[in-house]
Parts: C-alpha cells; structure tokens; sequence
C-alpha cells in the first residue's frame, strides 16, 4: 500500500485539479440555485406554476448538445440536469406554498 508521502507527483497533481474543480461546480450550482429562487419568487407572485415542462425539455436538449460537443455523455448530463431541475421545482413549490426553502 502507497502511504500519502509516497504518492506520486503526478497523481497529487490530478487529484488538485479535480478538487479544484469539485470547489468551482459547487459555487457554480449555488449561483445557479440563487437565480432560480429568484425566479421562484417571481412565479410565485405572477400565480405562475412552480415547473415549465417545455423550458425544462429545452434546457435538456440545450445541455445534451453541449455535453456532446464537450465529450461528456449526453445522458449523464441528462441525468444530472433532470436532478437539478427537480431540486429547483421543489424550492419553487416551498415558495409558492410560502415556505423559504434553503438556497
């Protein structure tokens, strides 16, 4: 077994970038998040429903055509934006029914 002291350089190299990285999709997501508790508040005050099936059928082809170009797996980006659209509806159903859902 390789001890912390005996990781390779190039290793220790990668595995920065990739929490350098983790740290930046976090922030990215919580920027994301205060935009869309915005739009919550909005829709909320225009009588609005919480979700918008075909923004939300937009959005996914939009993110699945970037991911190809990008060389990620258009259905695990599928995945992944599905899950965070489903978070978003559930902020924006709190704030329609009142409540003040964590940002």
């Amino acid at each position: 077994m390789t001890s912390v002291s005996e990781t390779p350089p190039e290793l220790v190299r990668l595995r920065t970038s990739i929490d350098n990285i983790d740290a930046a999709l976090v922030h990215l997501l919580a920027e994301r998040f205060k935009a869309t508790q915005q739009v919550g508040v909005l829709k909320a005050e225009l009588g609005l429903p919480p979700a918008d099936p075909a923004r939300e059928e937009r959005q996914i082809r939009r993110l699945k055509a970037l991911a190809d170009d990008a060389g990620l797996d258009p259905q695990f980006a599928e995945k992944f934006l599905n899950f965070v659209i489903a978070e978003v509806i559930r902020h924006h159903e709190a704030i329609a029914g009142g409540e003040s859902p964590r940002p």
